[in-house]
């Protein structure tokens, strides 16, 4: 009996002893390379908070669908130039972008691989709403986002296989075509509603969609504010993937703009194929990486998705601003124009009459 409580005290003081190359609450431990574990509450909460975010981007793709009249969504589908553009910028310039960057910044394969993968994901829901905001053109980014989901489909593979080469082999990576499909249903369905709603009672159409876009504002920041709470224990990886998770999206940003211009598009219509190019469907990354690595690996780049998620959003928000600062800026000078324009018509018309001129004229 004593030999076997000895026992046991050394065997808690070994356990403590290793405990100390690993945080105590860490699962998987060998040596120094540990991953920390999805605790219950990690879990029910992740439960809980996918069925919320799930309901509430549901209803928001509702509402931006009331946005979108069908003849316009047709047209895009008939002539789909702004679509042929934004998948160059989806599945051309973010591609190539994700791997200069991994090449420039000489990070381990294993992150390379991620930062491809994040690459090749289609357009996130989230750009819609920002489309929104922007006066961008709904049409287009439902469309655009629509087809991205699909062509995912074919594209992903095809891009990893050409770009993954050189640091791992592309069967290793696991595609979750159900994913995939889940999201387009999530996407496609409450759309389509929202379009017949538009389509039927229009009065009502821009009533849900002024309350959507709100929604969708704050579904946006509290799905980063989740991200940061069920991932906190991973935040420490290497410094060059922070700063391509902060150089990436901006990339994104300005290339599908400065594309969709060349390309002779719109304005407003650049403004959509920016977003549409730089805001990408981190959770789709944040599945597939879980999907295709070890424990080990997802130590050196699991949070990867969730910094390129933060600083898309940043990004976004500042393109947001200043684009509300710019039109309330033209408003302005263009009322001023008006202004002066009308009182010089005035004045002369009042030579015309006579010479007078009103007190407001003055």
């Amino acid at each position: 009996m004593q030999t076997n409580f000895l026992s046991q005290q050394f065997n808690a003081g070994s356990l403590a002893e290793n405990s100390t190359a690993c945080p105590a609450n860490a699962t998987i431990c060998d040596g120094t390379s540990c991953v920390l574990p999805e605790d219950n509450f990690n879990q029910t909460l992740s439960v809980i908070l996918s069925t919320v975010l799930t309901i509430m981007l549901a209803l928001v793709m509702f509402s931006m669908g009331c946005n979108v009249e069908l003849n316009n969504f047709l047209g895009h589908i008939k002539r789909p130039w702004g679509i042929f553009v934004g998948f160059l910028c989806q599945f051309g310039i973010m591609p190539l972008t994700a791997f200069l960057l991994s090449l420039a910044f000489n990070i381990l394969p294993i992150q390379a691989v991620v930062v491809m993968i994040m690459g090749c994901c289609p357009g996130g829901t989230a750009s819609n709403v920002i489309a929104y905001w922007v006066d961008g053109d709904m049409d287009l980014s439902i469309s655009m986002t629509t087809c991205s989901t699909v062509l995912a489909m074919g594209m992903m593979p095809l891009c990893l296989f050409i770009y993954t080469k050189m640091w791992t082999d592309s069967d290793a990576i696991v595609l979750p075509y159900d994913s995939i499909g889940l999201s387009l249903v999530a996407l496609v369905i409450p759309v389509s509603f929202g379009i017949f709603v538009n389509h039927k009672w229009p009065s009502k159409a821009k009533i849900i969609l002024k309350v959507g876009s709100i929604v969708g504002a704050v579904l946006i920041v509290l799905i980063a504010v989740v991200g940061g709470i069920l991932y906190k224990g991973s935040w420490i990886i290497s410094p060059k993937l922070w700063i391509i998770g902060t150089i990436f999206p901006a990339a994104g940003y300005t290339l599908g703009f400065f594309l969709a211009r060349i390309a002779g598009l719109s304005w407003h219509r650049c403004r959509t194929v920016s977003l549409e190019t730089g805001m990408q469907n981190t959770q789709l990354c944040s599945t597939i990486v879980q999907l295709s690595f070890t424990p080990e690996q997802l130590e050196l780049m699991f949070t990867f998705p969730l910094i390129y998620s933060i600083f898309q959003l940043l990004f976004a928000l500042l393109i947001l601003g200043g684009y509300r600062l710019y039109r309330r800026h033209r408003v302005k000078t263009k009322t001023d124009v008006e202004k002066t324009a009308q009182k010089e018509d005035s004045k002369s018309s009042a030579k015309i009459n006579g010479g007078f001129v009103s007190d407001e004229m003055k």
